[in-house]
């Protein structure tokens, strides 16, 4: 048997894999298909890929993952490997792809190397995550996740398709300028 299988190849933010070797899928789509299998024998699903935010991560989980993995959400923390340096005012990390040529020099290259924003101590940023995802299911109206994949399973659990309009209404629209400060850092 197999302890679980971790979906998502090409989907990652410094993936490549799909325009490489022209191989991959969507990657909610490709969770919530091998959940349809993968629940029928007790085998947890792993989302690796497109985990951009805690709302991709509860997309995710909504989908049936029982984890999904964060790379690019977690690199910028201070406990992540990388060095540090500043760009145009900002102090950014590097950060690379396991496939990278940086990582992997001898294989095909399908990633890239790049950097993220400074996101401090993984101390700060984890109760940020933790406090948005509690949020997200309280706006679903449902209390864990054990509940969500319920509804999941039983058909209960609805989704929508949004339009274009409606996902710019979603995020923040209509301003000269703004700022964005994910969580609140003691630092």
């Amino acid at each position: 048997g197999i302890d679980g299988l971790r979906v998502g190849m090409g989907t990652g933010s410094v993936a490549t894999a799909q325009e490489v070797k022209a191989c991959g899928r969507a990657q909610l789509s490709a969770v919530f298909n091998c959940v349809q299998l993968a629940e029928q024998y007790d085998v947890p699903v792993i989302a690796d890929g497109g985990i951009t935010s805690t709302g991709a991560a509860l997309k995710a989980m909504a989908m049936g993952a029982s984890c999904v993995m964060m790379g690019s959400l977690l690199a910028g923390v201070t406990e992540s490997p990388g060095e540090y340096y500043f760009e145009g005012g900002m102090r950014l990390k590097k950060y690379h792809g396991i496939m990278s040529s940086k990582s992997a020099p001898s294989a095909v290259v399908s990633g890239v190397s790049g950097a993220v924003v400074d996101k401090g101590s993984i101390h700060s940023y984890l109760p940020y995550l933790n406090q948005s995802m509690r949020h997200g299911l309280q706006d679903m109206g449902i209390p864990n996740f054990t509940e969500l994949w319920k509804r999941l399973l039983d058909g209960s659990l609805r989704f929508e398709m949004r339009t274009t309009s409606a996902q710019k209404e979603g995020k923040v629209h209509d301003l000269h300028s703004f700022t964005t400060k994910l969580y609140s850092d003691s630092r």
